[in-house]
């Protein structure tokens, strides 16, 4: 791999840490600022709306831009955004700066992505894109762990300190090691761009990633209440146990982008049909703390094996002009199942049968995106054509 796409890893790592830190932060933020556990997981929902909203309409306002300056850019409002919300003095305000902080997020992976997949051959894009992606299990590895243990020790507005610090180094390394000579200066036609979105191809790949997705964040917005309230786990023991995600996540993500590189279809398929299996597998395994921790770990790995796929698939049915704008409606599109999961599990949570019921309603979200990818296929064979590979 070149040097550029470990450059852009390190991009995700920041980016991904402070999306998902929060997670292992909810019951201290709740605490401090007074309110319900599912309102502190509104803090999830509002930063993936964020994303949902800003990686389409900041992909076409810097669609001029080399898109080095654009993902330089980009981290400079992630790490202001960091700031402000380590300083925010109330729920409402720390809210915004989440949504700040977000605006850079999709169209950093939009773009990020279609600049790793022009460093590698044709043979290498999943696993270019798999690589970037590392980032972020990466973050979930190391950053969400640590940032979870300094929120508990030190209070929680020192982990988003933490993590704007990160912002600064991510930024340096992307701006000395992502080059400027195989960017894109000129932009093509707005109306190309746009003409991505009247692809059927392209909207059912949007749907099966915000389906896959939401079906992931119903359970894992919660999983520090589900560790300790159901498992029996105490609230020290969350951060290791995140380690064995972020493991998983790394595995996973890799698996995911190797099989893709081969055959991207049966992966598609495979990778969401195993994450539904394992969020079923999950409910009774919960029950007990060692079986639980395996869980968790199967869980990263069949979460983030279905990135590479679904990123690709949408890239493929996009191709041409429309690529930046399509691979940005993509992130947005996990993150937008990431408010939906967020929000359904609150539902679930206060509403319905309750925690324990989490995983199988997120399986059976996640089946959802099955079907849809298996109705995508059919398609593809009612309406043959051939795939746009163009990056």
């Amino acid at each position: 791999m070149p040097i550029a796409v470990y450059a852009l890893a390190a991009g995700a790592f920041g980016i991904g840490t402070t999306e998902f830190v929060i997670m292992g932060l909810l019951l201290q933020v709740s605490a401090d600022l007074g309110v319900s556990v599912p309102a502190a997981g509104l803090l999830i929902s509002g930063y993936a709306l964020g994303v949902f909203v800003g990686a389409p309409l900041l992909t076409l306002a810097t669609r001029s831009l080399p898109r080095k300056t654009v993902l330089v850019a980009l981290l400079v409002i992630f790490t202001a955004g960091n700031i402000a919300c380590a300083m925010a003095p109330n729920y409402e305000a720390l809210m915004a700066a989440r949504v700040v902080t977000s605006l850079a997020h999709g169209t950093f992976f939009g773009v990020g992505s279609v600049v790793a997949t022009g460093l590698v051959g044709p043979d290498r894009r999943a696993s270019a894109i798999a690589m970037m992606f590392t980032g972020l299990t990466a973050a979930t590895l190391l950053g969400v762990p640590f940032g979870a243990w300094l929120g508990l020790d030190y209070g929680w507005r020192s982990t988003f300190w933490a993590v704007a610090a990160i912002g600064v180094v991510a930024t340096i390394v992307l701006a000395v090691f992502v080059p400027s000579t195989r960017e894109r200066t000129q932009a093509p036609p707005l109306r190309d761009e746009l003409a991505v979105l009247a692809r059927p191809q392209v909207l059912l790949g949007l749907l099966m990633t915000v389906l896959g997705y939401a079906g992931v964040f119903a359970v894992f917005t919660y999983i520090q209440p589900i560790l300790t309230q159901i498992t029996g786990f105490s609230d020290a023991a969350v951060s290791p146990i995140l380690l064995v995600f972020g493991a998983g996540m790394a595995a996973g993500n890799i698996l995911g982008g190797r099989i893709a590189d081969k055959r991207l279809v049966p992966a598609l398929i495979g990778t969401l049909a195993t994450l539904a299996a394992v969020l079923i597998l999950m409910t009774p395994a919960l029950e007990a703390k060692v079986p639980a921790v395996i869980a968790i770990g199967l869980f990263g790995a069949a979460a983030f094996a279905t990135v590479a796929p679904l990123q690709l698939r949408v890239l493929e049915k996009a191709g041409g002009a429309g690529q930046s704008l399509a691979s940005s409606l993509n992130i947005a599109a996990f993150n937008l199942g990431n408010a939906l999961g967020a929000w359904t599990g609150g539902l679930v949570i206060d509403h319905g049968p309750g925690l324990p019921a989490l995983t199988w309603v997120a399986a059976l979200i996640t089946l959802t995106g099955l079907a849809t990818a298996l109705w995508s296929v059919r398609f593809d064979r009612r309406h043959p054509a051939p795939a746009l590979r163009t990056a």
